[in-house]
């Protein structure tokens, strides 16, 4: 299966969904990652340590600091890794309705960490966006 590279065709059909669990970002060592149970659904590999997003009930049971509690919205559409300007339409106007985000790429979605409070906007603003 092929992911779509046309911007119009995407932002149409990324169909938004928003997942139950909340979702927080850590930074571990390597010696950590490899003694503890984590299951987190990314790492990234950083020169100052290890970033694990995984579950916040996985984070406090594990006593991991961490700052900010996010929602996951994964955007259903098989986007193309090379697809131009996906990501950047939807950011801007997150942005302009006062939503960060923090997106992840994966070879067949894209992913968006938005904060728990924020949530439901952000869905609404996909959603508009998808209906223009």
């Amino acid at each position: 299966m092929v992911g779509i590279k046309n911007l119009d065709k995407l932002l149409k059909e990324m169909k938004p969904e928003l997942m139950d669990k909340e979702y927080v970002f850590c930074t571990i060592s390597p010696e950590q990652i490899n003694k503890m149970q984590l299951d987190p659904i990314l790492t990234f590999k950083e020169k100052e340590g290890i970033t694990v997003i995984l579950e916040r009930k996985t984070a406090e049971a594990n006593s991991l600091p961490y700052s900010g509690v996010w929602k996951l919205i994964t955007l259903t559409v098989h986007s193309d890794l090379s697809a131009v300007g996906f990501l950047a339409r939807i950011t801007g106007k997150l942005a302009k309705e006062g939503i960060s985000v923090n997106a992840v790429s994966a070879y067949y979605h894209d992913h968006l960490f938005v904060p728990v409070e924020k949530a439901d906007d952000a869905i609404r603003v996909l959603k508009e966006i998808a209906e223009k």
